[in-house]
């Protein structure tokens, strides 16, 4: 099996959940503290030794590939000034070796169609695909490094999953399985937002994937599904008829940033945790709840 070094990260939704905010500005560029979150997501991708970010774009989103290019007058002012520290932050968004690689989804048709887009780039290889709006905080071991362990060991596709409440499971793909080992599950059946009282677990498929190349074959056939998209669980469902599909249990915490609750969450405990900021920030919230 071919190591895995591209990931495909699908950033062409409009984001209507967070408009404002969101009218000419990508949702994926929305920051935890000081940092945008599909940064956080190609970081994990990279410290899981991935070098090619693939990123499927769509209209009004040119702020992602702006951020992650070279910013030559704001780094010429920040060296001017003698601003170091904020020099290397800005250059070193990425590590040098990291190649970045951008596809225009011309409509949005869902997601298997936007992971469909990277076909010609992925080729004949197994691949990640990451959802920025699932921030998962797992410390060294990110979660996608823990699904490559996986892929390395059982060499198949790999989905990663969480147990969520049953009253939520009609927002997820959910699957049916048969447990393996500790957090190791074979999946046997997915199906995309069950009603609640049809659904076959409450294991849900949150937004890290590994798939094998034989996806993009089966994405070709698949036909549009629920929302009149092509959902990339409907291409899953056919894949399990052709080969092993395992479900992984991922060690850390996700917090849900495709919802404004969920993403304040994250700001909140993030900032608990940022080294400058730190301090100030539980004194602050400790004299907001005495006022409450």
């Amino acid at each position: 099996m071919k190591a895995i070094r591209k990931a495909v990260f699908p950033v062409a939704g409009l984001g209507t959940r967070f408009l404002p905010a969101t009218k000419a500005n990508p949702k994926e560029m929305l920051p935890i503290v000081d940092k945008p979150l599909i940064q956080f997501a190609a970081e994990e991708a990279v410290a899981a030794g991935i070098d090619v970010l693939i990123f499927i774009i769509g209209r009004n989103k040119n702020s992602i590939p702006d951020h992650f290019d070279k910013a030559f007058e704001l780094e010429t002012k920040l060296e001017e000034g003698k601003k170091q520290e904020m020099l290397g932050i800005v250059r070193n968004i990425l590590p040098s070796h990291v190649d970045c690689v951008y596809i225009r989804q011309a409509e949005a048709l869902g997601l298997g169609h936007a992971v469909l887009c990277a076909q010609s780039v992925v080729g004949d290889e197994p691949f990640a695909v990451l959802l920025a709006d699932d921030l998962i905080d797992a410390g060294e071991r990110t979660c996608l490094n823990q699904m490559v362990d996986i892929h390395n060991h059982h060499h198949c596709s790999v989905l990663g999953i969480e147990r969520v409440e049953p009253e939520t499971v009609n927002r997820y793909g959910i699957i049916d399985s048969s447990a393996m080992a500790e957090r190791l599950t074979k999946v046997n059946a997915i199906v995309e937002k069950p009603a609640i009282d049809k659904a076959p677990s409450n294991l849900a498929v949150v937004g890290r994937y590994i798939l094998t190349p034989r996806i993009f074959k089966l994405l070709e056939q698949t036909e549009r599904g629920a929302g009149n998209e092509i959902q990339l669980t409907d291409g899953i469902a056919k894949l399990l008829k052709e080969e092993t599909v395992l479900g992984y249990e991922f060690e850390g915490k996700r917090f849900d940033c495709g919802s404004k609750l969920g993403y304040l969450h994250a700001t909140v405990e993030f900032a608990l945790k940022h080294t400058e900021l730190r301090k100030d920030f539980e004194n602050y919230l400790r004299d907001l709840t005495e006022k409450i």
